[in-house]
């Protein structure tokens, strides 16, 4: 299984892992330890950046506003816009230590917007790199198509879209379809077979992770 973080393929279970992001990631978050460590390799401190559809409790917002010259998030979910509502949903979901951690961050890079993936409220080519992880799945094909091309609106020329989501509850064909249509290439090599060693959830009938990392295509 190709190692390089430029190929586009299923996680296996070899694959590095990062059992915490700022807090210690639950045990349920069965494909976070991959996608975020992957996800590492994707940070730069020159980029403006998206974390798309960021989730209240989830942590990458505010491990990116650590790391990146600007940080956009932005979710469905009104509770984006209030911090209170943020770390109390943290606090809920993972626990007061987590909460903690995460207020003890560096957030003053960090913008935090209400706003529908399908309708991004963002100028065209405002980003270096958009992360969208394990969020596709929860969409409809008709709005993953509209998300795709927003994100290809607003990343820049030389951007990348840096991709996960849950197989079999994306149709691999159709997503692949879906990103070539928008306009999208893959950065590099790409592997769509399901290996034996795939990481793996017994959990919603059982899923697979995989991840993509996309450029412009080039007219």
């Amino acid at each position: 299984m190709p190692t390089h973080p430029y190929v586009s393929r299923f996680f296996v279970n070899a694959d590095a892992r990062r059992e915490k992001l700022i807090y210690d990631l639950p045990e349920s978050w069965w494909s976070r330890p991959y996608e975020y460590e992957w996800c590492t390799n994707f940070i730069s401190p020159h980029d403006v950046v998206l974390d798309a559809a960021c989730g209240i409790s989830h942590p990458l917002k505010f491990y990116l506003a650590g790391y990146s010259a600007e940080v956009f998030a932005c979710d469905i979910d009104a509770r984006i816009l209030s911090r209170e509502a943020i770390i109390q949903d943290i606090t809920d979901d993972i626990g007061e230590l987590a909460a903690q951690q995460v207020q003890a961050r560096r957030t003053d890079r960090l913008h935090l917007t209400q706003a529908d993936l399908t309708s991004l409220p963002y100028e065209d080519e405002s980003f270096d790199t958009i992360f969208c992880i394990s969020v596709l799945e929860h969409l409809s094909v008709q709005d993953s198509v509209l998300a795709v091309r927003e994100f290809h609106r607003t990343l820049n020329g030389e951007g990348l879209l840096v991709l996960t989501f849950d197989y079999p509850t994306v149709n691999l064909p159709r997503m692949n379809e879906i990103l070539l249509q928008a306009g999208f290439q893959y950065w590099g090599e790409t592997d769509f077979n399901l290996p034996a060693d795939a990481v793996r959830t017994d959990q919603w009938g059982g899923l697979n992770c995989f991840r993509a990392v996309l450029k412009k295509a080039q007219a």
